[in-house]
């Protein structure tokens, strides 16, 4: 291996801002706009993000199979999944229903999720086995461009329909258009990547879940991603309920994301000095604090919150750095193909969101919390602060004492 780090890592910073724009911010965007464009009620929206889930636990580790059988083609694969995906966001946000829009709904995610987990499997493995030929920081390096670019994605994409809408009458409709040609121009500079390096072949899911490590791993990965899931969900409610600020949430997210991107990097240099572990446990308790003032803040504390954002969104950089490049060097060791590791990866990451959705809007809808103009019981705005808020910090002690006894032969 060499030391020196390869060109065109900027072309996984495009291809991780493009699968991270598929991500959390459908999360965030589709079941609030599918409420206020076509009164599809929160139980059903919840229902439907979970029932997805449930497809997921298929699904997700037999598209790691099928990424492993297509190494070898994997640009051409890669075409066809962003190519799917794109169609599947134009008609998730740009198409009027010609069904039940619940229905709608479930259709479209079912293909821009699948889509997006066969990516991801592809993307993380095709990064294992380049970052592996690039020296002893090889995945810190690399996922320093990677989930800086991710990050940068969420940005854009977290943004782009609020900020569209001082401009155009279908904001959404806009930011799907713009998703499309994001989509064409990240599998264009990606175009050379997917034979640079070599895959090694299939190992299978033994190798992942008989180690100790890598399993230890994925339930952090399942407990951590937990506290963004919740606040993901609820955060578009959260503005506009319990702060009483509509029209503040793209600049909030805005603030939020831009936070992690710009200390995803820093991050990645103090783990490289570190060791991973060690910063993404100080991280990790930072963030408690961080975020755990969400909980005082009421009607007219938007600014106050914009604070929480700044520095709540750069303790996420270290989360979303850290525990990937962690995953991935372990993965380099017990199974170099990475495929079906990142298989399980992509499940355990999606379920957390699913499972948030699924969880807490229908109880906020029986609480009585109501979208838009109409307004909401008390008790159904101190149920959503406090899902907001306090149970995101309550599940972030669960990670870290996960985190704290894993085995220190991860940061190998």
């Amino acid at each position: 291996m060499t030391g020196q780090t390869p060109q065109n890592l900027s072309a996984y910073a495009l291809f991780a801002a493009l699968l991270s724009a598929a991500g959390l911010p459908i999360y965030i965007h589709a079941p609030k706009f599918y409420v206020d464009e076509y009164g599809v009620s929160l139980a059903a929206l919840g229902a439907v993000l979970f029932g997805l889930r449930l497809l997921d636990v298929v699904q997700d580790p037999v598209l790691g199979k099928l990424a492993e059988m297509l190494r070898h083609r994997r640009g051409l694969a890669v075409g066809i999944g962003a190519g799917m995906m794109a169609g599947a966001m134009i008609g998730l946000f740009a198409i009027a229903p010609p069904v039940q829009p619940v229905l709608w709904f479930a259709a479209m995610l079912t293909l821009v999720f699948s889509g997006f987990s066969f990516l991801t499997v592809c993307f993380y493995a095709q990064g294992v086995a380049k970052a592996d030929r690039m020296g002893a920081s090889g995945h810190l390096a690399l996922a320093r461009w990677r989930e800086t670019g991710a990050l940068l994605g969420v940005c854009v994409a977290s943004v782009t329909p609020v900020a569209l809408g001082a401009f155009m009458g279908a904001p959404f409709a806009g930011f799907a258009v713009g998703f499309a040609v994001l989509a064409a121009l990240s599998v264009f500079a990606m175009r050379g990547e997917w034979g640079s390096v070599g895959v090694a072949a299939s190992t299978g899911f033994g190798p992942v879940l008989a180690d100790p490590i890598a399993r230890k791993l994925l339930l952090i990965a399942l407990v951590n991603a937990a506290p963004v899931a919740v606040s993901s969900t609820l955060f578009l409610f959260y503005v506009e309920i319990a702060l009483e600020a509509p029209g503040w949430e793209g600049a909030l997210l805005l603030l939020f994301f831009l936070s992690a991107a710009a200390a995803a990097p820093l991050w990645g240099k103090l783990a490289e000095r570190f060791g991973p572990k060690l910063v993404l446990l100080g991280a990790m308790v930072l963030g408690i604090f961080a975020f755990g003032g969400a909980v005082l803040l009421g009607p007219g504390d938007a600014a106050l919150f914009a604070v929480v954002c700044v520095a709540s969104g750069a303790v996420l950089g270290a989360d979303l750095t850290l525990l990937p490049a962690m995953f991935a060097a372990r993965l380099a060791k017990i199974s170099p193909s990475a495929a079906e590791g990142f298989g399980l990866w992509a499940f355990v990451s999606k379920f957390t969101l699913a499972f948030a959705a699924v969880a807490l809007l229908p109880a906020l809808e029986s609480a009585g919390l109501q979208s838009g103009a109409q307004a909401s019981p008390p008790e159904a705005v101190r149920l959503l602060v406090l899902f907001y808020a306090a149970v995101p910090c309550a599940l972030k002690l669960v990670a870290i004492a996960l985190l704290a006894t894993l085995r220190d032969e991860s940061e190998a």
